[in-house]
This record gives C-alpha cells, sequence and structure tokens, in this order.
C-alpha cells in the first residue's frame, strides 16, 4: 500500500504537467518574461515549439523564481484538508525558489504543528529534477513514509548525474556560465562545450570538443564510465528531438541501456540553455 501524502514539485523539472499528474504529484509553475514586452508567462503557457521559436528570432527570456505567497497559497489549503506535503525543489544552487519554499516550510510548520511540510533541495534541474522527483514516486509507491521518502532522496542525489550540451553558446554567455571570449572563440572554432551540475548544484563546464556528434558522444561515454545498475535514464532537450533520440540510439547499442523518458526543456531553463540543449540524466557512482 503506497504511503499517503502528497509530493510537490515545480517546473524547472521539465516533466509535463500531464506525465507529474500521471505519478501524482502537484507542480507549482516558474515565470518568464520577453524583455521586449515585459509580459509575464507561466512556465508551460507556451509549446517547446513556439518559445524556442521566439528565442531564435531572437527574443530575450528572463525568469524569477517561486515566490513565498505562491507556495502559500499552494500549501495551505492541502494542509487544511489534513493531508502532509514532501516539496522536492529546483536546485538552490540556481534559483531562489529552494530557500523560499523552505521559509514558507518553516512558517507552516508551526501554524499547522499537527502536519508535515518537507522540502528536499534535490541539487538538480532539467530532467535531472524529473528523474529525482521520479524516484520520489518510485519510493513512495514502494510504501515510503514522507520522512523515509525525503531521507533516501537526501542520500540519494549526490549520485543523480547531469551532462548536458548546447547549440548557441550565447545564451550561457548572456546568463554569465562562460565568458564573452569564450563564447566567441567556442563560436568560430564549432567548440561545444559538455556541462554538467556539481554537489553544490551549479552548473560547471568540464571538457569542451569540436562539433555536435562529438560532443553527443562523449555524454553517453560519461554515463558508460559512471552509471549504476538498474538506473532510470532520462534525457531532455530544447527542440532538438532528433539529437535526443540519436543519444538514446548510441545509449542502447553502444552501452545496452534502454532510455526510460526524452521530455522536453521547458521555458524557464531555456531561457538560459536556449535551443538546441541536449542533456541526460542518471544515477551514478558520483555526480
Amino acid at each position: 500500500m503506497a504511503a499517503e501524502y502528497v509530493i510537490f514539485t515545480d517546473s524547472a523539472c521539465d516533466i509535463l504537467p500531464e506525465k507529474l499528474k500521471e505519478w501524482k504529484v502537484e507542480m507549482i509553475p516558474l515565470a518568464y518574461l520577453f524583455t521586449d514586452d515585459g509580459k509575464e508567462h507561466l512556465d508551460h503557457d507556451q509549446s517547446m515549439e513556439e518559445f524556442y521559436r521566439e528565442m531564435r528570432d531572437g527574443r530575450v527570456a528572463k525568469t524569477s523564481g517561486i515566490n513565498e505567497d505562491t507556495f502559500e497559497s499552494a500549501f495551505t489549503p492541502l494542509l487544511e484538508a489534513g493531508k502532509d506535503l514532501l516539496y522536492l525543489a529546483f536546485s538552490s544552487g540556481l534559483s531562489v525558489t529552494c530557500e523560499n519554499a523552505k521559509k514558507v516550510a518553516e512558517r507552516l510548520s508551526e501554524k499547522y504543528p499537527e502536519r508535515t511540510v518537507r522540502v528536499v533541495d534535490s541539487l538538480c534541474a532539467s530532467a535531472g529534477q524529473g528523474l529525482f522527483v521520479y524516484l520520489g514516486v518510485q519510493n513512495r509507491e514502494k510504501g515510503m513514509t514522507l520522512a523515509e521518502n525525503a531521507e533516501a532522496l537526501e542520500a540519494d542525489k549526490m549520485h543523480l548525474v547531469h551532462w548536458f550540451t548546447v547549440e548557441d553558446l550565447k545564451y550561457l554567455k548572456r546568463g554569465g556560465r562562460i565568458s564573452a571570449a569564450t563564447a566567441l572563440l567556442g563560436t568560430a572554432l564549432n567548440v561545444k562545450p559538455v556541462l554538467h551540475v556539481d554537489n553544490e548544484g551549479h552548473l560547471i563546464k568540464v571538457f569542451q570538443v569540436h562539433g555536435r556528434k562529438k560532443s553527443i558522444r562523449r555524454m553517453a561515454e560519461k554515463l558508460g564510465e559512471t552509471i549504476l545498475p538498474d538506473t532510470p535514464v532520462f534525457i531532455s532537450h530544447g527542440d532538438c528531438l532528433e539529437d535526443a533520440e540519436m543519444l538514446a540510439g548510441i545509449l542502447k547499442e553502444e552501452y545496452g541501456r534502454e532510455v526510460t523518458l526524452i521530455t522536453g526543456i521547458g521555458s524557464v531553463i531555456g531561457a538560459h540553455s536556449g535551443p538546441g540543449t541536449l542533456a541526460l540524466f542518471f544515477r551514478g557512482t558520483e555526480r
């Protein structure tokens, strides 16, 4: 019998709302706006294809974390209905979202002392966070209590591996992830960085290769070096499904690994990584 509590996450997990509903997970969307009109949108307001088409046309998107009022409005009705909450948050290394959730959880725990509100900082992003949520859902289905699930996830999160590459370096430059000189030189030489998310939940450039296909193959090689047995494998992509399918094919043919889920990168993550981003996630011996 599955344990009774509500798992929450946010849209930075890049799992579609209908899939989260299937998993019985509640989701709070982050927000973004295009700088030319300043109109705020919520993640999933636009289709992935429409959002990336506008980015390719030169529109610049900026994002904001989830504020405390939004968390309070989402959590309170469930607590009043007698339910406990486990919130699996976007990396604190990339957003204020987790910090805001913890502040609200502390206040609500005092207001509703008979209820449990637990926040776990995933230190993950995109479908890495999605994989973290998926593991939490599996733990709940195994009958773990909220406390047991939270402790299991805390113990496991240093094994949540992220590898990704981007098509155009200008988006990482704009977000301060790489220098203007690196972006200019990389573009001129067709250099593609391969990055990961470190133990503090920050994006880190690890190495660079010449050409898109080599960057995809390098990610597959990293999976082969560190993947643990029986782990789900997730891929996310910024409107480049063919590349995602190419990566999935390499993983199956050369490493015998079936991909569990291929999902699109939403507007909030995509605003920083840009169209053509390709990312790979799994449980490994280390991040």
